[in-house]
């Protein structure tokens, strides 16, 4: 962000015990509060345990000032639509926190794809419309999906995060959502530090480099321009800075494994 490529930037933190993994919500908001008005975050809780994940979701945000919920049902193990995880939504709605569904199952080889799949969040959507949902990476490779989802629930976004890197299954997915009416819902993601986001802003505004010379219909520049200019923090009604409704009694930045 250093050369302003973008205004903001969501952290995630990262918590499975599935997989024994954690990025700590502590070590993410510390981070975020260095540059507050640039960076948003996103806590993480593992929904497989919904006492603990409703806990820690309600100090995430009236503490530690985070503004969303991520979480990954495949590395987590865990069906979106899930007993658990369905126990674990009413907070976040109570706390106006969007929800972002991680799809990607290529991360970690013990990463369960029959949870991975978008269509499983319709029961998710269905159930709290007044939810915002975010699908990453525009549900990559399911991106059809995504898209059928995006056209049947106004709560439902998606970002385009890692898409670029496969310019012709990104230029088939965009294409799909520009006919399907539902370019309004996608919003502009580098998937740092994967991709650089001046690097995915100039691979998008590429994207129509194989129609020259050829019949294949293009993307409008215009629709491409506004993913990349859209102003997420209000479609997904997050405030502009981290803001908790009170300071943390301690805070606990964790750097061992």
């Amino acid at each position: 962000m250093a050369t302003r490529p973008v205004d903001k930037a969501f952290v995630l933190a990262y918590r499975s015990y599935y997989l024994e993994a954690d990025i700590p919500n502590d070590y993410v908001a510390a981070y975020v509060r260095q540059q507050a008005d640039r960076l948003v975050g996103f806590a993480s809780v593992d929904p497989t345990r919904p006492q603990e994940a409703i806990q820690e979701l309600k100090r995430a945000r009236e503490e530690l000032g985070m503004q969303g919920l991520s979480i990954w049902p495949a590395a987590q193990d865990f069906h979106p639509a899930a007993t658990s995880a369905m126990r674990l939504y009413p907070e976040a709605c109570r706390l106006g926190m969007p929800v972002m569904f991680h799809i990607d199952v290529a991360v970690m080889p013990a990463s369960k794809m029959e949870y991975a799949r978008p269509v499983l969040i319709d029961e998710v959507a269905r159930e709290f419309s007044e939810m915002r949902i975010i699908v990453a990476q525009l549900g990559y490779p399911w991106t059809e999906e995504t898209i059928a989802l995006l056209a049947k629930h106004s709560n439902v976004f998606a970002d385009i995060s890692g898409l670029t890197k496969r310019p012709w299954h990104a230029y088939n997915a965009l294409l799909s959502a520009y006919q399907a009416g539902v370019m309004d819902r996608l919003l502009f993601g580098s998937n740092f530090p994967y991709a650089s986001p001046a690097g995915c802003i100039e691979s998008l505004y590429s994207i129509n480099q194989f129609c020259h010379g050829t019949n294949l219909p293009t993307i409008p520049r215009e629709q491409l321009r506004q993913i990349v200019e859209r102003d997420a923090l209000e479609m997904l009604r997050i405030e502009s800075a981290a803001t908790p409704v009170r300071e943390p009694k301690t805070a606990v930045l964790r750097t061992d494994d």
